[in-house]
């Protein structure tokens, strides 16, 4: 027998809300969710309170293990809502072929609900910094979409040490940046304000740019001798990083980096651009210090009861089982140090991100760092062996708006180096592991 989902009303939803401690499920792309405007709805956002399982992921063989992580169980009550009652009808099917009986269908979210400003709407704080493609696609082809303040754009292909994932297929115009421009090979810290400058200029970027950041996943392997050239979307947040440390004021990154561009069937180019460069970066370098952290302020953060120093790193790592790099002899972790698991190992970033590379529903991921005490009452210096993932979970937390957020860029690789340091192996006796 084929289950019709009964449809509810926009009362009925607003009832749900406020007396069950079921789900209400958003259907639509994670940009939506974000805060992004797809069909001129009044506001962007989510129904404040629902969760995110965009219908793009009913076409992966796991889909209902996607639910059930969400902690979403056939005895719980359900509502999906989404922009086209088709998409929607398609999903609801898909919920009952897998046994969730309970469910109902809200079609109203674009006409009444966005519209209503009484109604109860949530966004990610900064989601204008973590663009769409369709957006990129609308820059790169002369329009004004929203949230852009009509400054010029770079588009940036990050890659490190590898321009063959750059040449292979890019965004149509990008330019690409290696990573090494950025951050010694030596230490893995930002490099000097005289070498920034530098770096940025010769990429035609300036303090008044509208920089966009992106990279490709290449199925990093700790075998390589340099894994890391596989993991281009983890090195395009960390530049993202490092140019809002020294000052540029609009840095972008495409939400699922180049692999979300494929997705959405948008042109491909082979071109290498050529890069133009800028005369004038137009402030000094850095202009925003406050968000790296180096050795002896780290060390303040471990003292104090204000601020969590947290490790960006796998299990393994952290309990000193590996190091996590072929070049960083000494395994542990940083005493006092607080656990914010990113995924495997140095090169995935899994527990931060959809299947589709798209950053994991900010909700959860402030949910679970809030069951370790990583809260945005604290000054968080986030870390990992030399900073890509600590950069990739800082800019997480800034785009929630969370106010002193920083990465402690030295990491494991600049504690360990030092043997007037300590440092601790094995389970902690205060075991964090709940991510």
């Amino acid at each position: 027998m084929k289950h019709q989902p009964e449809q509810i009303s926009t009362d009925e939803l607003n009832k749900f809300l406020a007396e069950t401690g079921d789900f209400v499920i958003d259907i639509r792309p994670v940009d939506a969710y974000n805060g992004w405007k797809f069909q001129d709805e009044m506001r962007g956002g989510h129904i404040k309170g629902a969760k995110s399982l965009p219908a793009k992921w009913a076409h992966y063989i796991d889909w209902v293990e996607i639910v059930r992580s969400k902690k979403i169980t056939p005895e719980h009550e359900i509502i999906l809502y989404g922009y086209s009652e088709d998409e929607t009808g398609k999903v609801a099917g898909l919920f009952y072929r897998s046994g969730y009986l309970k469910l109902k269908v809200y079609n109203h979210f674009a006409d009444e609900w966005s519209s209503n400003p009484d109604l109860p709407m949530a966004s990610l704080s900064r989601f204008r910094n973590l663009v769409h493609s369709d957006w990129v696609n609308a820059i790169i082809s002369g329009k004004n979409p929203e949230e852009y303040d009509g400054h010029h754009v770079v588009i940036c292909h990050a890659h490190y040490r590898n321009r063959e994932a750059y040449l292979s297929g890019h965004i149509p115009g990008a330019i690409d940046i290696d990573t090494l421009s950025l951050e010694s090979p030596v230490t893995w810290n930002r490099r000097s304000p005289e070498e920034l400058m530098q770096a940025l200029l010769q990429h035609g970027i300036t303090a008044d740019t509208t920089v966009v950041l992106y990279g490709k996943y290449l199925f990093p392997n700790n075998n390589d001798p340099f894994p890391g050239s596989a993991a281009g979307h983890i090195g395009a947040i960390r530049c993202a990083f490092i140019m809002m440390y020294a000052g540029v004021k609009d840095v972008r990154v495409l939400n699922g980096g180049f692999q979300s561009w494929k997705d959405a069937g948008h042109e491909i180019s082979t071109v290498d651009v050529v890069k133009a460069p800028a005369n004038h970066f137009g402030s000094n370098i850095p202009s925003n210090p406050e968000f790296a952290v180096d050795l002896p302020e780290a060390k303040e953060l471990l003292a104090s009861d204000k601020g969590e120093l947290v490790c960006v790193r796998s299990w393994p790592e952290f309990t000193g089982e590996v190091s996590g790099y072929n070049y960083i002899e000494k395994k542990g972790r940083i005493p006092g140090a607080v656990f914010g698991n990113c995924g495997t190992d140095a090169y995935h970033m899994e527990n931060y991100r959809n299947l589709d590379h798209t950053t994991r529903e900010y909700h959860e991921v402030a949910s679970l760092w809030k069951d370790v005490g990583i809260t945005p009452d604290k000054h968080l210096a986030f870390y990992c062996g030399t900073g890509w993932r600590g950069s990739e979970a800082f800019f997480y937390a800034w785009l929630m708006g969370w106010p002193k957020v920083s990465v402690f860029d030295g990491g494991w690789l600049e504690w360990s180096n030092d043997p007037e340091n300590s440092f601790e192996t094995g389970v902690p006796l205060n075991n964090n592991e709940a991510l």
